[in-house]
């Protein structure tokens, strides 16, 4: 069993550190390189560099919790969750699919508590309206 993940290329496990800006904020994010590969799968489906895509998750992570916790992390679970979606028949293969144009309600259809906030659980008052909901799993009201 174990051979299954020994035997990962090294690379992929390996981090890199990127610098960007969150509203001219300097700041530097540090993952492994495979997460940053997925990054870039999740932020070409939809025409935007991977600095676009942070800052965007970063806004709706804010502006829906009021925080942003350990923002890494969070990143790390969001490439999970694309993966376990796609895996799951939730999000298309098809990177031509744009995931601005997914029904984020339907996606997110009877998951497990563990991968999805239900609406009873949210503590905030309103939840985020945007165009890029599907970004986050967000429901639209």
């Amino acid at each position: 069993m174990c051979e299954i993940f020994i035997r990962a290329n090294p690379r992929s496990y390996n981090s890199e550190s990127r610098s960007l800006r969150l509203h001219g904020v300097a700041t530097s994010v540090r993952l492994e390189h495979l997460f940053w590969h997925v990054l870039e799968d999740i932020a070409q489906r939809d025409g935007m560099r991977v600095t676009q895509l942070i800052e965007r998750l970063y806004d709706e992570l804010l502006q829906y919790r009021g925080e942003t916790g350990n923002f890494t992390s969070f990143l790390r679970v969001c490439c999970l969750r694309y993966q376990m979606l796609q895996v799951d028949g939730r999000i298309p293969a098809d990177a031509g699919v744009p995931l601005r144009s997914l029904d984020a309600r339907a996606v997110l259809r009877d998951l497990p508590d563990l991968l999805c906030e239900s609406q009873a659980d949210r503590s905030a008052p309103h939840h985020l309206v945007s165009d890029s909901a599907p970004f986050l799993g967000v429901l639209r009201e």
